[in-house]
């Protein structure tokens, strides 16, 4: 496992971009908010690049994502840990879970899963499996997690209306659910910053740290970048890639979107002064109310 930076405040953060594509608007403003939050509280930010979707993935992505990150003057602590090296570990806790009782193979085909439309209704806790199959994890009918989310505050999911969920696909790859509580837990991690689109996922992320007997981390569920049709920014949108050549400029307008007022002459200013301006007139607590900003609301 990768060591684990030692932070004096206990902060421990992280930015975890998949390399679907290459680092837009959206993911920047994710990134500037968890590595701002992070070295605000004398915490310590990590990078993971997830990494365990091949066929999602782009070629030269990865490496495009850790460049434009140091363009930007977002320079994160400790090696960067990559998920597509870490299948030992996810799997250990796949073992542990099935020795337990906890998990059981599914082979419901998708015609199937549509059928039943958002819950799942466990018909492969008692009926044979065929392989290939996936493996889904128990929950019970009257599940309910709560949490307080720094931004949103008081949240309460009912993980029963969607029935047992998937963390090891039909495909062999492991899902995002087990890699992201894996990762979390055994990095060390304190506090997630990332968009308020994760924010119905973060239920099952709870439950699983519950059952390894694992400290979940605080979240703070920020607003997501929307297009003019209410979309969220994201690479399977086909949002376009940064402006490598006018990093300040990104950053500045990344500022806000998360609240802030920096002055318009910063727009012209190099990463690091940009960042220094927000070190010290930034909090988490300016962050625009609701889930989405519209990205034609922000100054060009």
């Amino acid at each position: 496992m990768t060591p684990i930076p030692t932070a004096p405040s206990g902060y421990l953060g992280r930015f975890a971009p998949s390399p679907s594509g290459p680092l837009h608007f959206g993911s920047l403003v994710c990134a500037l908010a968890s590595y701002l939050d992070a070295k605000l509280h004398k915490g310590q930010w990590l990078l993971r690049i997830e990494d365990i979707d091949p066929p999602r993935e782009v070629a030269g992505a990865a490496s495009a994502i850790v460049r434009s990150l140091e363009q930007h003057g977002l320079s994160w602590d400790g090696p960067v840990l990559w998920q597509s090296q870490r299948s030992s570990q996810y799997e250990a806790v796949l073992e542990r879970l099935r020795q337990a009782g906890q998990i059981y193979p599914c082979s419901c085909t998708r015609k199937r899963l549509e059928s039943l439309g958002h819950k799942y209704d466990g018909h492969c806790r008692t009926h044979p499996a065929q392989l290939p199959a996936a493996w889904r994890l128990q929950v019970a009918e009257d599940t309910a997690i709560r949490f307080v989310d720094r931004h949103l505050g008081h949240q309460v999911q009912q993980l029963g209306a969607q029935g047992d969920f998937i963390i090891h696909r039909k495909d062999g790859l492991f899902a995002y659910a087990l890699a992201v509580v894996v990762d979390d837990w055994q990095q060390g991690i304190t506090h997630v910053v990332r968009g308020s689109d994760l924010l119905s996922a973060t239920g099952n992320q709870v439950f699983l740290f519950n059952l390894l007997g694992a400290q979940p981390p605080s979240y703070a569920h920020i607003p997501v970048i929307t297009d003019c049709q209410g979309l969220k920014l994201s690479k399977q949108n086909h949002a376009q890639a940064l402006d490598s050549q006018i990093p300040g400029h990104n950053l500045w307008r990344a500022l806000w979107a998360l609240g802030a007022r920096p002055p318009k002459e910063l727009s012209q200013s190099d990463p690091v002064d940009v960042i220094q301006w927000a070190l010290e007139y930034w909090q988490l607590g300016q962050l625009p109310t609701g889930t989405s900003v519209l990205e034609s609301d922000l100054p060009i």
